[in-house]
């Protein structure tokens, strides 16, 4: 590969690293053209799946800022850039990693910080973004009405309490 190409190459690999959300380090050794074909869209549309060279990529995510260990670069590797939601594409490599042991979890990197396999996996195990939302919005609400609820409740007891001591006093009024 010519200077220039390889300048070029980690020009672009640099460009992902910022531009992506995450990104997946993996080991695709004896996958198929097909299972890789298979895999890039079970990562959903937010994803970019692209087999790369480990010296190119290791100057490129560090020329991005993004630290990773050296061990991640062994061995044919290809980096899932994540632009969308994490989960979502996490969720697809491990899925996919259950179906076909040859794909290999090595590593990543989430919003500039370095991942492990295990924490990628960790990463997969979460609900997605929406899911999360929605469930937040719901415990907001019910609170709000809980909130709504003892408001009311305190002029009502007032007005019962008040209704009861007039009500008290007419019949003592009356009695005498």
């Amino acid at each position: 590969m010519a200077t220039s190409a390889k300048a070029a190459a980690v020009a672009e690999l640099t460009d992902k690293f910022r531009s992506s959300n995450a990104a997946v380090l993996t080991e695709y050794r004896g996958l198929t053209v097909a299972q890789l074909k298979t895999l890039r869209r079970s990562l959903g549309e937010n994803a970019q799946y692209a087999v790369v060279k480990n010296t190119l990529t290791q100057i490129a995510a560090r020329e991005a800022g993004i630290t990773l260990e050296d061990g991640l670069f062994a061995g044919p590797t290809a980096v899932a850039f994540v632009t969308g939601d994490p989960v979502e594409s996490a969720k697809g490599l491990r899925d996919f990693a259950k179906e076909n042991p040859n794909l290999i979890i090595k590593g990543g990197v989430l919003d500039g910080k370095a991942l492990s396999a295990d924490e990628i996996k960790k990463l997969a195990d979460l609900e997605s973004r929406e899911v999360l939302l929605s469930k937040l919005a719901g415990a907001m609400k019910g609170k709000q009405s809980q909130a709504a609820s003892l408001f009311q409740a305190l002029p009502t007891k007032l007005v019962r309490t008040a209704d009861a001591l007039r009500a008290k006093l007419a019949e003592q009024g009356g009695a005498e």
